[in-house]
């Protein structure tokens, strides 16, 4: 989880906090949309990822609100004070970090297998 963080926090020009908030977010989005066998090879491949999915829910009435979808996350991230830019560089590099872990085979499931995610890969 370190490194992952640290990536992001250095390629998006964000603070660690933000980051590893953002990664709970993101995998704890593709747990719930994208293909389970896939999503849970990556998240087993990066410790601490459990932990950050579990820290980054939400128990308010605000997120019940929101709704799921790519939607939602987004608003999520924006809420963190993160813009397009930054959510799509995040993206890629959560992207990037995944192919090493897991190879591009099955991280192409999850992009192809998750609803909306195509266009930010």
């Amino acid at each position: 989880m370190d490194e992952l963080i640290g990536r992001l926090a250095t390629n998006a020009s964000i603070d660690s906090a933000v980051a590893e908030k953002t990664v709970g977010i993101i995998l704890g989005f593709l747990r719930n949309e994208g293909p389970s066998d896939s999503v849970q090879a990556l998240i087993d491949q990066i410790p601490g990822a459990e932990a950050a999915i579990e820290a980054s829910k939400s128990s308010g009435g605000l997120s019940r609100l929101m709704g799921g979808g790519l939607m939602a996350v987004g608003t999520r991230l924006m809420s963190l004070g993160l813009g397009m830019s930054d959510i799509q560089t995040i993206a890629r590099e959560l992207f990037r970090f995944g192919r090493d872990k897991i190879g591009a085979d099955q991280m192409g499931k999850i992009i192809a297998g998750t609803p909306g995610l195509s266009q930010f890969a």
